[in-house]
């Protein structure tokens, strides 16, 4: 295989991934809260921008056939930094809400689309143990991207909340330095991914163009343990949907009605600095050990790392500590699970995809999976109003349990994404 420098665009590549994604699912709540819409519209609509991850199959065999992966990213990035900025001059605007959600859904229709030609692109970019050594690489600039969005880009609308006096303006400006990132993002991307694609994989296109769409879909729906493997993907997630979506209320709500109260810097600086740091440990330490003993050493623990840490946030919304290092040492603890614990749920997902068609197969999956974010998401304001927070919290972490219990059946094999190539001593 050709040295095509993976440290070089790998990185970037998955940055652009997780930034739009991080912008349009929760950027958005904390957005929109500061702006004055309620729990239960942020829960709902917010949650309903997750459709395009979950439709996306149903296109993705369309990436798969025309043109390469390289000109579908570099296009979507393209389309995805024009709806920023757009977003970004119609918050001033009468009805902004509508009029910005449909932006964002322009967003999420091409950011979805770049995941599916991106994820394509690292799996036939890569050996299967480059995949797996590189997971945690993926995962963590993946996270990190997201991390910026809500650490970074939140502090900056903080900073000019306060500039400003003025929340809509703070947060059109923010969009739109949010577009202008995306751009320059796209243009790195452009000039770094490497363009041999078409000549490695000219074989596999010619034959992947003669498979009927309907083929190449219902394929997926063949493989052995489906209908557990699917269960998993749907409810590995159920706790994390629900805390994604209400945990920034949670920060930013008053203590009288059961939140934090923490300001919008104070919510940007907790996930942009610390959380930073903690999620790039538990992200690379996951794709080493992996790539070192395999996925079946690892799912069990990595799944308790990812989901243990939700018990501080019941500690949190039930006692409300004075002190703010009792809420970073529970972010930090969260970001090193989740960076640690979700490379074991990727990596069996590249197992599940693994054979012909892998890049459909791989959006399918990953598909499952935001319809598992999505559905739980669109109730959780509700949920959180009915139960308050504190018991929120319980129940989130009382719905890991169906996926803790399932992964026990899966069947797989147990040195997947071990690194098989030993260098020779002496």
């Amino acid at each position: 295989m050709k040295n095509n420098k993976p440290w070089y665009w790998i990185p970037v590549l998955n940055f652009a991934s997780g930034l739009p994604y991080a912008i349009v699912i929760s950027v958005s709540v904390i957005m929109y809260k500061n702006l004055g819409i309620n729990n239960e519209d942020i829960g709902v609509y917010t949650s309903l921008l997750y459709l395009p991850w979950v439709i996306k199959p149903l296109w993705s065999p369309f990436i798969d056939l025309y043109s390469t992966k390289r000109k579908w990213f570099i296009a979507m990035q393209s389309l995805i930094s024009i709806a920023f900025l757009i977003v970004g001059f119609t918050l001033p605007m009468n009805h902004f809400f509508m009029i910005s959600l449909a932006f964002f859904w322009m967003a999420a229709f091409a950011s979805a689309s770049n995941d599916v030609a991106s994820d394509g692109f690292y799996m036939i970019a890569l050996e299967k143990d480059q995949q797996s050594f590189f997971l945690g690489i993926r995962s963590t600039f993946y996270r990190l991207s997201m991390l910026t969005g809500n650490g970074l880009i939140v502090i900056i609308g903080g900073y000019l909340e306060q500039l400003y006096g003025d929340k809509h303006k703070a947060w059109s400006y923010t969009m739109i330095i949010v577009g202008l990132l995306m751009t320059v993002l796209t243009v790195y991307n452009y000039f770094a991914t490497p363009k041999s694609e078409a000549a490695n994989n000219s074989k596999a296109s010619y034959s992947d163009s003669k498979k009927n769409f309907f083929v190449v879909f219902a394929s997926f729906f063949q493989k052995k343990q489906i209908g557990i493997i699917l269960s998993f993907i749907l409810l590995f997630r159920l706790g994390e949907s629900q805390l994604l979506k209400m945990l920034t209320p949670f920060l930013i709500d008053d203590i009288a009605v059961g939140g934090l109260g923490l300001t919008t810097q104070d919510v940007g600086i907790i996930y942009g600095t610390f959380g930073v740091l903690a999620l790039t440990i538990g992200g690379i330490l996951g794709g080493i050990v992996i790539s070192k003993d395999g996925l079946g050493k690892w799912m069990l623990p990595m799944i308790l790392a990812m989901h243990l840490p939700i018990i501080g946030f019941i500690l949190l919304a039930f006692f409300h500590p004075a002190s703010v290092y009792y809420i970073y040492a529970t972010v930090i603890a969260e970001q090193f699970g989740y960076g640690f614990g979700f490379a074991a749920f990727m990596m069996y997902l590249i197992y599940v995809a693994d054979g012909e068609s892998k890049t459909s197969h791989y959006s399918i999956a990953t598909g499952f999976m935001a319809l598992g974010m999505m559905l739980p998401g669109m109730l959780s304001g509700y949920i959180q109003e009915y139960l308050g927070y504190g018991n929120f919290f319980i129940w989130v972490f009382l719905a890991t349990i169906p996926g803790l219990i399932l992964s026990r059946f899966l069947i797989y094999p147990k040195d997947f994404g071990k690194k098989t190539e030993e260098k020779v001593k002496g």
